[in-house]
């Protein structure tokens, strides 16, 4: 079965405005197809195709591209606040909310305050998403100097530009965490973000498979390397930056756990690992004999590729013929759910998952059907 070209959603800032990038490997069908739509723009800065975000984005963009083409749309998902924007077209900024170019000192400033974030270690995504949220800002007040700056002017911001403009509940909430940061580590001042009126996040339920499904998806595969790459996020609950990040020296078979370093939030953690697992990591391993990382790419060379590894689910759907639109993250939803339906404490969940909180694991107990299935409805006895 041949596989489909990927084109990947992902959600951007360009400009100071939200846009969604479409990541693909170099296609002259898809060029041609992209450049003959309307609205449809390419970035020399970003080197690809984008849109300005709107709501209905995703669905518009399937129409376009299916049935030649995939469309993997996980990343977008991930920023679900996107889809809370409650206009359908890319804002107009008005003439007098155009940002000014940024003064010498704010420029000075930023470079102190990415020095600062790279002396704590801060990854290099999360160091650019806090200065470009910051930039906005200070290009708003690019007139003023910045010690002058008042929580007065973080609320003047806040209504007169970000509410005004409609841009999203995501891209306030980064702006406003990003000038906190900056004021109290830079200069030294705090400004109190909980004088901005910020709307509540959407709580959304997390995708989840049944067993007979994850069976159905695994059982599909007849590569043993893409079997034990599926199967390793599943039973173990891995984010997939995670399985690719994973050396030979992770895997303790003898202990059976498997060792997760430097995941989300730069922490180390460990998962139980099942006889199972185990002998399946046993047989790929005699079969293709990694040297360094668990899953190298082509030819042994460096790590697996994210896209070949999205490529590797896509082909198992297409074969179990389960016509759900099914990313991995779903397997990690799955993994912790199913634990929980099988009497695991929560605090062992969180401690496998690796979340900060324990809230964030709560969530899965609404998607439980382990105390759901026990509630007998009053229509069975009418």
């Amino acid at each position: 079965m041949n596989q489909l070209p990927i084109v990947k959603l992902k959600p951007a800032f360009h400009k100071e405005k939200e846009v969604v990038q479409l990541i693909f490997i170099k296609n002259d069908e898809l060029n041609n197809l992209l450049r003959a739509n309307t609205g449809m723009r390419w970035s020399k800065t970003m080197n690809c195709w984008y849109l300005p975000f709107y709501k209905t984005i995703t669905q518009d963009l399937f129409m376009l591209l299916k049935p030649k083409f995939y469309l993997d749309y996980s990343d977008l998902k991930k920023h679900q606040e996107l889809f809370d924007i409650k206009k359908e077209v890319e804002p107009i900024i008005k003439p007098t909310d155009v940002l000014q170019e940024l003064s010498g000192e704010s420029l000075q400033k930023i470079e102190e305050f990415k020095l600062w974030l790279n002396s704590k270690r801060y990854s290099d995504r999360t160091i650019g998403t806090y200065t470009d949220a910051l930039k906005p800002f200070l290009r708003y007040y690019a007139h003023k100097p910045i010690a002058e700056i008042t929580n007065d002017d973080l609320i003047k911001f806040n209504n007169h530009y970000i509410m005004a403009n409609h841009f999203s509940a995501s891209y306030q909430n980064q702006v406003v965490n990003a000038v906190k940061l900056f004021f109290g580590k830079i200069e030294n001042k705090k400004l109190n973000p909980e004088l901005v009126h910020r709307p509540k996040r959407s709580k959304l339920l997390p995708n989840v498979l049944s067993k007979e499904e994850v069976k159905l998806i695994l059982q599909a595969l007849t590569n043993i390397k893409h079997k034990a790459m599926l199967s390793l996020i599943y039973s173990c609950g891995l984010r997939r930056s995670e399985l690719l990040n994973l050396k030979i020296t992770d895997v303790n078979s003898k202990r059976g756990l498997l060792i997760i370093r430097q995941s989300k939030g730069r922490k180390d953690r460990i998962a139980p690992l099942s006889e199972k697992t185990i002998q399946l990591l046993r047989d790929y391993f005699t079969a293709y004999k990694p040297k360094e990382w668990l899953f190298e790419g082509q030819n042994g060379v460096g790590q697996y590729d994210e896209r070949s590894l999205a490529s590797v689910l896509i082909n198992a759907l297409e074969k179990s013929k389960l016509n759900k639109p099914v990313t991995l993250h779903w397997l990690r939803h799955s993994y912790a759910t199913h634990l929980l339906e099988n009497g695991t404490d929560l605090r062992y969940i969180q401690e496998i998952l690796g979340h900060s909180s324990s809230k964030t694991t709560e969530i899965y107990t609404h998607v439980s059907n382990k105390s759901i299935q026990k509630v007998i409805s009053p229509f069975d006895s009418l």
